[in-house]
């Protein structure tokens, strides 16, 4: 199985285990090796009292491509820690792409970028640093 492959097999089996990202309408545009491209619509119930989207829905959005970025070597990885800057609002409807990529990995600790983008503008930035578990991704089910 080539590293690509690889990546996509097990994007492919954590999505299939990812309710969340279902309910939310969150689909797996494009992965590779430490890469992922996600897609998602603004929902009605995305919006917070100010009329926009809650801030909360782009932290688990770029959070859920930082997961397919990191996971794409076998080996189950998660969050250690995450912050993100939110740059411009976003609204209902509106189509949303999360772009996460690999900075670096050293020893069980990765670093990934993640834009999350409205057409080629960035709505909001996310840093995030992951731990791998050991665990293999595949062959959970």
């Amino acid at each position: 199985m080539t590293d690509e492959e690889l990546a996509q097999a097990c994007a492919a089996a954590m999505y299939s285990r990812d309710v969340a990202s279902q309910a939310l309408g969150i689909e797996l545009v494009a992965v590779g090796p430490g890469s992922a491209h996600l897609s998602m619509k603004v929902s009605d119930a995305m919006v917070n009292g100010h009329g926009i989207c809650h801030g909360g829905y782009l932290f688990l959005f770029a959070d859920t491509a930082f997961a397919f970025a990191c996971n794409t070597y076998n080996v189950v990885t998660v969050a250690q820690s995450a912050a993100v800057e939110f740059i411009a609002p976003v609204h209902k409807g509106e189509q949303l792409e999360a772009r996460a990529r690999e900075v670096t990995r050293f020893g069980r600790n990765g670093l990934y970028d993640i834009a999350v983008e409205r057409g080629s503008e960035v709505v909001a930035l996310f840093h995030g640093r992951s731990r791998s578990l050991g665990q293999p991704v595949l062959g959970e089910e």
